[in-house]
């Protein structure tokens, strides 16, 4: 895979992997593939449970897409790879620690904050950003204590990428397709009892610039509880549009056959409707009482800018009613403790997934980054791949740039041993799988492929009773 090779034997090089998502694992399995560097890999995960958002933010409804997992783990079955799990950077072990144990550090926290709308009224009661809602329904830990209203009919999402669309899938399924799923049990006990029928889904552009993908939303005309809506004349396309879709992909082509199709069918009286809504903006959150009750929105017109097409707005608004709003228009990176960081785009500055610092210049040679903190949100998990292995490409040609000898021949101690003087209460790979087969045996006896644990406390004590 690469050209990179070592000039002579070496003692082993460590590297430290922050993360455990499909870009750390990826740069994992880039590093393994070079049979003639002695490289080792350590991986440090906040939770007691690997792979990101393959286990926290894929729909319970995707089964066949989390089987990637089994490409991880056989990853993490290589004799060279460690995992430490409940192990958190910044607090338990810091950037200094990393360097200090390891030849290189590579940084794949993904981006798990998300992007506000900026308009008045968005602090009320009502208002989620979709990372929660998904993070709730598919048991993650931070998220496991999410309240959200269901009670209300109508319900508006803001934005329309893949990630809207699977919150408009969840909140629009029957209870009998998704209890036979992985989804969190305290979530599907609360959609048991949704009282939704209107789902919006809202776009500030048009069809031709929306962000899901053919898959997705082809998902939605099948749904046997719900009717998928757009527009006819949402989707008659200006100028610039068809400029657009005619230098467009198969994708876009596809998706806007797929919008046409809603519009043919119609309205079918099914119990929900999930209503595509174009060129549309939120200017304010309205609400009573510290809660929401429904958007005031603004209609759009389409402008080039910097040789784009972009949303204006037009000055015409209308009220939508709504009890619950959430907005999904992008995740963003958060600062890592130590790192530079760019707060525009919510990633750490690199080249070639090296980390420099904008400020002087220079770069850090022993740091790196891959997946979403060092590109932004974008892609899919197979993206992820050729990311890392770029990552990973860098770092060893950093090593023979600058002829440096692995940490190993001089002596350094290993991570367990700091780890145990600060009392971290590590959780190993074959700890983790001591979980999975916990939570796949409990789903087993319900029908379902697994049922999650969320609480931290409970991993550790199923762990631990093992």
């Amino acid at each position: 895979m690469m050209d990179v090779q070592p000039t002579s034997d070496t003692p082993n090089w460590r590297i430290a992997i922050i993360g455990s998502g499909p870009s750390a694992f990826y740069a994992a399995q880039a590093l393994f593939k070079q049979d003639s560097w002695p490289l080792r890999v350590d991986m440090f995960e906040r939770l007691p449970t690997p792979y990101g958002l393959v286990r926290g933010g894929v729909a319970p409804d995707h089964q066949k897409i989390k089987s990637v997992i089994k490409i991880y783990e056989r990853i993490a079955s290589n004799e060279r790879f460690r995992f430490f799990g409940n192990v958190e950077f910044g607090r338990d072990v810091s950037r200094e620690d990393l360097l200090e144990h390891y030849d290189a550090v590579l940084y794949a926290v993904g981006s798990s904050s998300d992007r506000q709308l900026g308009v008045l009224g968005e602090d009320v009661s009502g208002v989620h950003s979709a990372t929660e809602f998904v993070g709730w329904y598919n048991g993650h830990p931070d998220y496991r204590h999410g309240q959200f209203d269901l009670s209300s009919k109508s319900v508006a999402i803001i934005g329309m990428g893949n990630v809207a669309i699977d919150v408009a899938r969840i909140l629009a399924h029957r209870l009998q397709e998704i209890e036979v799923t992985d989804i969190a049990d305290h979530a599907l006990q609360e959609l048991a009892g949704s009282q939704i029928e209107d789902i919006y889904l809202i776009a500030r552009r048009g069809p031709v610039q929306a962000a899901f993908t053919p898959v997705e939303a082809r998902e939605l005309l099948e749904m046997p509880e719900a009717d998928a809506l757009a527009n006819p004349e949402e989707l008659q396309l200006d100028e610039g549009s068809q400029q657009e879709l005619d230098a467009a992909g198969r994708e876009t082509r596809q998706n806007l056959e797929i919008l046409n199709k809603m519009a043919e069918q119609g309205n079918t009286g099914k119990p929900k409707r999930l209503r595509f809504v174009f060129l549309t903006s939120p200017a304010e959150v309205l609400s009573e009482g510290g809660k929401v009750t429904g958007l005031k929105l603004e209609r759009n017109v389409l402008k080039q800018r910097n040789g784009k097409l972009s949303a204006a707005g037009s000055g015409e608004t209308f009220t939508l009613d709504c009890g619950l709003v959430f907005r999904s228009i992008g995740y963003k990176g958060l600062p890592q403790p130590g790192l530079p960081y760019d707060a525009k785009s919510g990633t750490v500055p690199n080249q070639q997934g090296q980390v420099f610092n904008p400020e002087t210049g220079a770069a850090c040679l022993r740091e790196y980054v891959a997946g979403w903190v060092k590109r932004g949100p974008s892609g899919v998990i197979g993206t992820n791949k050729p990311d890392a292995v770029e990552s990973v490409r860098t770092m060893l040609q950093t090593f023979l740039d600058e002829k440096w000898q692995p940490k190993e021949a001089t002596g350094v101690a290993e991570i367990e041993a700091l780890l145990e003087s600060r009392q971290v209460d590590t959780v190993s790979f074959s700890d983790w799988k001591r979980l999975d087969e916990h939570e796949v045996r409990a789903g087993q006896e319900s029908g379902k492929p697994r049922r999650k644990v969320s609480d931290p406390e409970e991993m550790l004590r199923i762990i631990r009773s093992g």
